[in-house]
């Protein structure tokens, strides 16, 4: 043993390369299954889908549950494999577009053409509760981009069983309501209340006629 080495320091040292033994730590992936039907697309060809907002608890690295007294809890142990709100964001693009066809991509938009809509998702409960069911609920508001067209903003509330409290079911649980979210809002359609306002047209457009 190396004489300048305090027994504290090699305490220290051993602890440290037990906590980060890799084995120790799991990782989950937010992994939505293929949708069994497609549903009647109501988004448009094209849609820019802006970074899903997340509650705080849900935005960490750590993944999260309710315990029984009501309280939100994580450990370091159990971690998502990528950043939740771009693991989110991204998936539910892809969800999008597999259930309806459309062309669902995350901001920032990368083709030349621009996105006829603008949608955004607000995730106000994101949380595996103390009752056995993974909640997903909040809003969602789909912009029409080109003016003179329909805009709409809908509310969700989704509630899958979990299988256990263990975060692979977790993991499980949030990844097959975020399946369930894709197919509401590429019918837009589930629970809530829609509200329609008409963008107006740009006065000073020109007419395609000219």
């Amino acid at each position: 043993m190396n004489p300048l080495l305090s027994l504290p320091a090699v305490l220290s040292l051993t602890l440290l390369a037990a906590c980060s033994n890799p084995e120790k730590t799991g990782r989950y992936l937010i992994d939505p299954p293929s949708p069994p039907v497609r549903v009647a697309n109501q988004l448009g060809p094209t849609v820019e889908l802006r970074d899903v907002s997340l509650p705080a608890y849900a935005s960490g690295q750590e993944v999260s549950w309710q315990s029984a007294d009501g309280a939100v809890r994580s450990t370091p142990d159990n971690l998502w494999a990528d950043n939740p709100e771009r693991a989110v964001t991204l998936t539910l693009a892809r969800a999008i577009s597999d259930v309806s066809g459309a062309a669902v991509i995350a901001e920032p938009w990368p083709l030349g053409e621009p996105a006829e809509r603008r949608l955004e998702v607000r995730v106000e409960k994101a949380l595996a509760q103390s009752d056995g069911l993974y909640r997903l609920s909040g809003r969602y508001f789909l912009a029409d981009e080109s003016g003179g067209g329909t805009n709409h903003a809908r509310s969700f509330d989704i509630s899958v069983p979990l299988a256990n409290a263990e975060p692979q079911s977790i993991a499980v649980a949030q990844s097959t309501a975020l399946s369930i979210l894709a197919q509401q809002i590429a019918a837009l359609d589930g629970a809530g209340t829609t509200f329609i306002t008409r963008t107006p047209a740009d006065p000073f457009a020109l007419d395609p006629i000219l």
